[in-house]
C-alpha cells in the first residue's frame, strides 16, 4: 500500500489504483509520487539514526540552503520549496547548530489597527532608500527612535507610543490559533558544521519533534524578545500599502516556542 496527500487528506491506495487514476489524464506515476508523497514519521526515525552514525558528510550544495539539501538527499526526500509539510503535518528544518539566522512564523494583520495604518506612517514613520515614508521597525520592549515600542500583557501584545497612543493591538488567543494553522508541529533538525578544503561539512545530530503552543507560552515569549514584530508597510499615496505584520524568531528560539517537545 502506497500513503499520499492529497488536500489535507491522508490516503491510503495501491500501486495499481494509482495506476488506473493516472491513466484517463496521461500523468506518470513519477510525477505524481514526487508531489504527493509523504514520509512516515518512523521511517524518518530510522533514516536519522543512520545519518547520524554517519558523522560528517559533505553539502550537496553551496550557501545557506545547503543544509536543508543535504539532509533531504540524505533522507531521499523530495526537495519541495512550496507551503507543504514534508512529512504529513509536519515541516522539517534544518538547522546549523551556530547559525542565529531569523525565520518568519507567519503574518497577521486582521483588524488589529487601532489607528489608521496611513495615518500611523504620516505620524510615526522614517523614510525608507527609495525615499518613501513608512513604519519598517522591529519592535521591542524598548521604545525605538520613533517613540514606538511592543507592550506585553497576559491577553494581546499591542503596537504603542510612548505617549500611550495605541496603534495596534493582537489577541494572544488569535496569534496561537494562526500559529498552529501554520506550524502545528516542527521537526528541528540540528547539526554541527565544519569546513574541508572550502567545502562545507554537516554532522546531523540531533531531531526534535515540537508540538502545540499556548496564548500563555506565547506571551512569555513575546516578552523574552524570542518572538520579534516586524511593521512593513509604506505610504502609497492615497493609502498604506501594508506587506504583512511579520511575527519572527531566531532558529535557536524554536524549542521555546513550543509545549510539547520529543527528541526523536
Amino acid at each position: 500500500m502506497t500513503f499520499f496527500i492529497y488536500f489535507g487528506k491522508l490516503l491510503v491506495i495501491s500501486s495499481k489504483t494509482i495506476i488506473n487514476l493516472c491513466k484517463p489524464f496521461g500523468l506518470p506515476i513519477c510525477l505524481i509520487s514526487k508531489l504527493m508523497y509523504k514520509m512516515k514519521l518512523e521511517q524518518f526515525v530510522t533514516k536519522f539514526k543512520k545519518l547520524k552514525a554517519k558523522g560528517f558528510v559533505p553539502s550537496t550544495r553551496k550557501g545557506p540552503t545547503g543544509i536543508g539539501h543535504t539532509l533531504e538527499t540524505q533522507l531521499g526526500l523530495k526537495e519541495n520549496n512550496i507551503a507543504l509539510p514534508d512529512i504529513h503535518e509536519v515541516e522539517i528544518k534544518a538547522h546549523r547548530t551556530n547559525s542565529n539566522n531569523m525565520i518568519t512564523l507567519f503574518t497577521f494583520n486582521r483588524k488589529v489597527w487601532e489607528m489608521p495604518p496611513l495615518e500611523a506612517i504620516k505620524k510615526y514613520g522614517s523614510l525608507d532608500k527609495n525615499g518613501r515614508k513608512g513604519l519598517y521597525y522591529t519592535m521591542k520592549l524598548k521604545p525605538n527612535s520613533a517613540g514606538l515600542f511592543l507592550n506585553v500583557t497576559d491577553t494581546d501584545i499591542s503596537v504603542r507610543h510612548i505617549s500611550g497612543k495605541i496603534i495596534a493591538v493582537w489577541e494572544l488567543q488569535k496569534l496561537t490559533e494562526q500559529f498552529m494553522q501554520k506550524i502545528p508541529a516542527l521537526l528541528l533538525v540540528s547539526a554541527f558544521t565544519e569546513e574541508r578544503d572550502g567545502k562545507e561539512y554537516f554532522h546531523f545530530s540531533r531531531a526534535q519533534l515540537m508540538k502545540g503552543t499556548s496564548p500563555e507560552l506565547l506571551a512569555d515569549q513575546f516578552k523574552a524578545e524570542n518572538i520579534l514584530v516586524d511593521l512593513r508597510l509604506h505610504d502609497k499615496g492615497t493609502m498604506a500599502r501594508n506587506h504583512g505584520t511579520g511575527f519572527r524568531t531566531y532558529e535557536d528560539k524554536l524549542p521555546y516556542l513550543f509545549s510539547k517537545i520529543t527528541v526523536l
